[in-house]
Order: C-alpha cells, then structure tokens, then sequence
C-alpha cells in the first residue's frame, strides 16, 4: 500500500546555554509585544467599523523598529515577530467567521512563551538545528528519530510554566500508511469500575498510578489556589501544577 506524505510534528526537550536562554527570552517578550501592539491597533480601527489585516500590521512593525522607543525590535529576529502577526490574521479570520471569540491579549505571567521560525529563521543541518541570531546549534535530548531524510519546514520553541524548554519541529512524513478498511465496530464504554469496557466483553482496568498522580495534582492545585496573585510563592506552586502528569480520564 502506497505511503502518504503528511505533516508531523515532533517535540523535544531542550537545554539551551545561558545566552540561547537569555535571547529566547528576549524573543519571547517582543513576540507578546509586538502581538499585543498589533491587536489594540486593529481593535481601535475595529471600532470605527474598519478592517486592519495583515499586510497593514506588518507595515506597522516596520514604522515600530525605527522609533527610538521600539527600536529594540531591529534586533530581534523578524521571523517570529511576523510569524505572530500571522497567528493574529488567523485569529481575526476565525473571530469573522464565527468560529471563535475575539482574540484576547497576550499576559506576560500566564501566556504561553513561545516563538516560531520558519525555514529562513533557522537552519538544520545534519541533525543540528540553529536559530536565527545564534551561534550554537540547540542542545535537543532526541527522545524519537525525526522521518529519514525529514526537514523541518516550521520550528516552534516554547517554555512551560515549569521553566522547561522545548522545540517542536514540523515535518513531511512519508513513512504513513493508511490502515486497512475493516468491517467491525467496537463500542467503547467509560465506566466507574474499569477504565474502558468494550463491546466484545474486554475490559480494561484503571492504571493503579494515575489515581495517585491525580491526588499530588489535586493537593498542588489547592496549594496555589491559596498563594496570594502575583507573589513569587504562586509562581513556585504554578510551576509544580504545570510539571505534575496528566493522565486519562478518573476512575
């Protein structure tokens, strides 16, 4: 059976060195800036009953990097700061055609920090991926073999509320195989006693670990919910929420 070529992602933790980190980090505040600029622009000419779109935001972020104010953003990469006013035109294209609700700012404290580049922001060569602006290819812990002979053509790189870093790679995979057809149907049931019970009669137990998993979370969680907004003790508590598992569903 013929193979299909499809788009995979494949994410990895990495280690960046204290100056990935420190540019990462500074990518990650322009990428929240110039997306929270660009939204307040196309929301005050929102409410004239204008359109903004994406060619007019970036044409904005050019007049931004030459004001002494902004000029900060030169320095920066230009690939994820424009990647980020296309992630807005699709936001606002989803918003017009009632798909989903108004884009919302971006927060510093609870945002996702992540930035993506694609294919002139970065560079993979045998093996090694090198970002825009850096010197040394990333340190990735290969935890799967990327398809044979793949290039990424997208390269997404984020940090979780656990301080954690990772990169996400986008792919051509031709190494898919459609599954055969078949003629049967298997009903699946969630119930109190198994975790699955299927419609031939097999049943699946519940894994004994994910219920201790979910009772650290739960007592992580009733931890934050009482440190005060904006104290450095939540954010030690969010950071231990955010590295708890998350498993299937509870028994």
């Amino acid at each position: 059976m013929a193979a299909d070529k499809v788009k995979r992602a494949f994410k990895y933790r990495f280690h960046p060195t204290d100056a990935q980190a420190a540019e990462l980090s500074r990518t990650f505040g322009c990428v929240r800036k110039v997306y929270n600029m660009a939204l307040a622009a196309r929301t005050e000419a929102w409410t004239r009953q204008e359109r903004v779109n994406y060619n007019e935001t970036s044409a904005m972020l050019t007049v931004w990097k030459k004001t002494g104010e902004l000029a900060y953003l030169s320095e920066m990469s230009s690939v994820p700061l424009q990647q980020c006013l296309r992630h807005l035109q699709t936001a606002f294209t989803n918003f017009f055609g009632k798909r989903a609700k108004y884009p919302r700012f971006k927060s510093k404290r609870t945002s996702r920090k992540s930035a993506e580049y694609t294919t002139s922001g970065f560079r993979f060569r045998d093996g090694k991926l090198t970002l825009a602006k850096m010197r040394e290819p990333l340190d990735i812990v290969r935890s799967r073999p990327l398809p044979e002979g793949a290039n990424p053509s997208t390269v997404t790189v984020s940090q979780d509320a656990a301080g954690r870093w990772f990169v996400s790679m986008l792919c051509d995979d031709a190494s898919v195989k459609p599954l055969p057809k078949a003629d049967t149907a298997v009903g699946i049931d969630v119930g109190l006693t198994h975790l699955l019970t299927l419609s031939t009669g097999e049943k699946i137990t519940n894994p004994r670990h994910e219920r201790k998993d979910r009772a650290r979370l739960a007592k992580a969680q009733r931890n934050l919910a009482k440190k005060a907004e904006g104290s450095n003790n939540r954010a030690k508590a969010r950071r231990k929420v955010a590295a708890r598992p998350r498993r299937g569903p509870p028994p």
